[in-house]
């Protein structure tokens, strides 16, 4: 394992407001706190603790919401909002978004995603399709990755359950964090299926076409320890710590964090030859701690002759985009209207 040795001078902080920064802590020490060394966690807390936004039919802010249940037993669910916009502009996009959380917290309803997937769906505009999916470490992988493909499945089977207006042979993956890790290996799995079906016949999606991916500031990882991963160790949020526990309980027993869920671009990667990826924008931010992994994600992507793009925030800390107060939140919900319409054009 390769161990940058951290700086002798005192690590770089990124300048953030004071709301901002007390949210930031309240995550940090109920993440702490919930989280067990035996690799359990205080699930009843973190409910507790979960603020919760209702689906609401009337119009907030020109977008309306609504849950569907997929599986009630097993809670497989997602909530869709919708903008308030006329049937004459013609048809709308879908975005299928997948929330962060190491895999462990939030989702769709936590207040954060709710309000990000409303400004989402309002400025693009587009229907966005928010996941609800099974989370460690009670379940571990592959389940999130099979919960988030069975969406997809759902929805290819039963388009009714979207607004008229949505396309979805017009539908980009998105996802922040862990949700970006979950795009990305969807991403993967429907190329998978587009070749089966090209060799065998009648196997992939029928009527969804998955034209782009939003990656933003996405969780990879891996048995090094990155230089910045070091640096900017216990600026915010994210910490070698928190992210070590959450591989533990994801990965399968006995694997490290050189797996291929994990460390998407290292020794273990898949083979995209061949594969029909999706034209990809990745965020950045310069006070991240995953942003070489992130780099080396983009990187990995065109080498593979894949298109992707890689916009960084230099003086921006990991999730910085849930804080609608912060002018670079506002832009990064343009750029990616600015590439789903390009996309589109």
């Amino acid at each position: 394992m390769v161990t940058f040795k951290a700086p002798e001078t005192s690590k770089p902080k990124p300048v953030i407001p004071w709301k901002a920064r007390i949210s930031l802590t309240f995550l940090s020490t109920i993440s702490d706190t919930a989280r067990r060394s035996n690799g359990t966690i205080n699930r009843r807390l973190l409910n507790l603790l979960d603020l919760k936004s209702h689906a609401n039919a009337t119009p907030v802010n020109g977008v309306t919401s609504k849950d569907i249940t997929i599986d009630a037993q097993n809670k497989l669910w997602f909530r869709v909002f919708t903008p308030s916009v006329s049937f004459a502009a013609g048809s709308l996009p879908v975005i299928i978004f997948f929330h962060g959380g190491c895999f462990t917290y939030f989702s769709p309803d936590s207040f954060g995603y709710d309000a990000f997937c409303r400004r989402l769906c309002r400025h693009v505009p587009a229907v966005v399709v928010s996941v609800n999916y099974h989370l460690t470490p009670e379940h571990r992988f592959p389940t999130q990755y099979d919960d988030s493909e069975g969406i997809l499945h759902f929805l290819d089977e039963n388009p009714m359950v979207l607004p008229e207006n949505a396309d979805v042979s017009k539908c980009f993956l998105a996802g922040d964090s862990a949700g970006a890790n979950l795009a990305h290996n969807v991403a993967i799995r429907v190329g998978k299926m587009g070749l089966q079906e090209n060799r065998v016949g009648n196997l992939g999606l029928r009527r969804i076409r998955v034209v782009g991916l939003v990656s933003i500031q996405p969780l990879f990882g891996g048995e090094e320890r990155t230089e910045a991963e070091v640096k900017f160790e216990g600026v915010s949020l994210v910490s070698m710590e928190r992210t070590d526990w959450m591989w533990k309980v994801f990965l399968p027993d006995g694997s490290d964090r050189d797996h291929q869920a994990s460390n998407v671009s290292g020794p273990n990667s898949e083979d995209l030859s061949g594969l029909d990826y999706p034209d990809t924008l990745v965020f950045v931010g310069g006070f991240d701690p995953l942003q070489d992994w992130q780099r080396r994600y983009h990187d990995w992507l065109i080498k593979w002759g894949k298109k992707v793009q890689l916009i960084e925030y230099p003086n921006m800390f990991h999730a910085f985009y849930i804080f609608q107060d912060f002018p670079e939140s506002s832009q990064l919900i343009t750029q990616i209207k600015d590439f789903i319409n390009t996309k589109l054009s």
